[in-house]
């Protein structure tokens, strides 16, 4: 029996797996939830020495139902095990006794987001090509998103991508990646604002009835509940090689990597706390700490991809939070979203912090990281691993710790550089990205100036 997905708003009505993928967000503004969680057995997931397109697609078979074609999601997995460059995909290391590392960036992007990205992409072009529509994507990105989305989307028949980038505050490898597809159905803009700007902005697009002339509009951010889940299998796999849940300590943006574990927990695989790590734009860590959830502008840090202010998936925390109560949801998310700030009833707040953890990591800690584990551990980390690491070192290890290690270093030169020494040797996939020709437009963070821009 296939499940329905509920708005986090409760103002939706209901709808399937392919109803996420093509819509993106809720027609109420809220974000797509199950109506209720599967149970799922590890043992089930990886009997017979699954492999991680076997496993993803056992995970993912009961939220998706009879939403796909037949064939689709186990392709669609397929189609993420084959363009990853590692034969475990995602190995887990072990840097010392009771410390490992999970690395999720051997793929077309070298970014965790090629997981689900990659996945997504399957998917969406073969509901496409069942139903004969056509589909334009919108996503904001504080760098891997972009990247990935413009990989695993580019050429793509049925598909038109729109990335919408903050001017600057990527780095210059992931611009690249992001200007240089060559495709012609890959549109990005570079927007004068910070992330939760472009946020904001993919938010408003999906609200424009205009653009919904003669195709469907969505979004292949976090918020679209596809691409979420579409994370849980790694933490399937992770879990599948220890011997004891573990702890997971996950570098959090916009928190859709961390409630994916909450996802695969929730639905019964042995994960066990859940540690959102954040650089200095902490609004989750303060949220937790002080029951205030406010937005302030995000700073630049060296762990460029986690400059939020705004995550978007606290919205489905908070939603579980008050024991699904769509309406108390709604009205937090309305006056967040018109005063900035919201105080967290008591109730919710405590049910907040018995599902999750946050800790904030300083600029000089993550560069302090970086240098030990390279000198204690012999191993080059990007800055946002660096600030899983730090966060993973001060856990109190009664089992395993597993910090998520979601970009290679090679994507962040400059800061490895700065940190090290010297600059992170280049994977394949890395390569020969300078010289290409760039495509991109620079907007004012408005929806108007968005929406002047030809080619969309």
């Amino acid at each position: 029996m296939s499940l329905s997905y509920v708005s986090t708003r409760g103002r939706s009505p209901l709808t399937d797996f392919a109803g996420t993928v093509i819509n993106g967000i809720a027609p109420d503004g809220g974000l797509f939830a199950p109506s209720r969680w599967p149970g799922l057995d590890l043992a089930e997931l990886t009997a017979g020495g699954a492999d991680y397109a076997t496993i993803a697609t056992r995970l993912l078979t009961p939220f998706v139902g009879e939403a796909l074609p037949e064939g689709a999601l186990a392709a669609a997995a397929r189609r993420v095990q084959d363009r990853f460059l590692h034969p475990d995909v995602v190995p887990l290391v072990e840097l010392e006794p009771g410390l490992h590392v999970l690395e999720l960036f051997h793929g077309p992007t070298a970014a965790f987001k090629d997981l689900a990205m990659q996945l997504v992409a399957g998917m969406a072009e073969s509901l496409l090509a069942a139903s004969g529509e056509r589909l334009l994507l919108l996503t904001a990105t504080s760098g891997d998103t972009g990247a990935a989305a413009g990989n695993a989307f580019a050429g793509a028949n049925r598909i038109d991508l729109v990335v919408l980038h903050p001017l600057g505050r990527v780095s210059p490898m992931q611009r690249l990646q992001m200007t240089t597809t060559g495709a012609s159905n890959v549109l990005n803009l570079a927007v004068r604002g910070d992330f939760d700007d472009c946020q904001r902005l993919v938010k408003a697009l999906l609200g424009v009835q205009a653009l919904k002339a003669g195709r469907r509009v969505s979004s292949v951010n976090s918020i679209n509940w596809a691409r979420l889940s579409g994370q849980a299998p790694y933490y399937a796999a992770a879990a599948s090689r220890l011997a004891q849940p573990a702890t997971y300590v996950v570098p959090t943006g916009n928190f859709g990597d961390a409630f994916a574990g909450w996802v695969a927990r929730q639905c019964g695989l042995p994960i066990g706390a859940l540690v959102a790590a954040t650089n200095r734009n902490d609004a989750l860590v303060r949220a937790l700490n002080t029951g205030v959830y406010e937005r302030t502008r995000a700073e630049p840090t060296a762990s460029v991809s986690m400059d939020v202010q705004a995550p978007s998936n606290f919205e489905r925390l908070l939603f579980e939070a008050t024991g699904r109560d769509a309406d108390l949801t709604r009205g937090l998310f309305e006056d967040f979203a018109k005063q900035g700030r919201v105080t967290l009833p008591d109730d919710v707040l405590a049910a907040l912090r018995r599902e999750v953890s946050a800790v904030s990591v300083s600029e000089d800690e993550t560069v302090a990281e970086m240098r030990r584990t390279w000198a204690e551990n012999g191993r080059v980390i990007c800055p946002h691993t660096a600030v899983a690491l730090h966060a993973a070192r001060r856990v109190e290890r009664t089992g395993p710790v597993v910090a998520l290690s979601t970009a290679h270093p090679a994507k962040f030169p400059d800061s490895v550089e700065a940190a090290l020494g010297f600059a992170p040797e280049r994977p394949p996939q890395l390569q020969g990205l300078e010289g290409r020709t760039e495509r991109f437009e620079t907007v004012d963070a408005t929806l108007d100036a968005v929406l002047a821009v030809p080619g969309q």
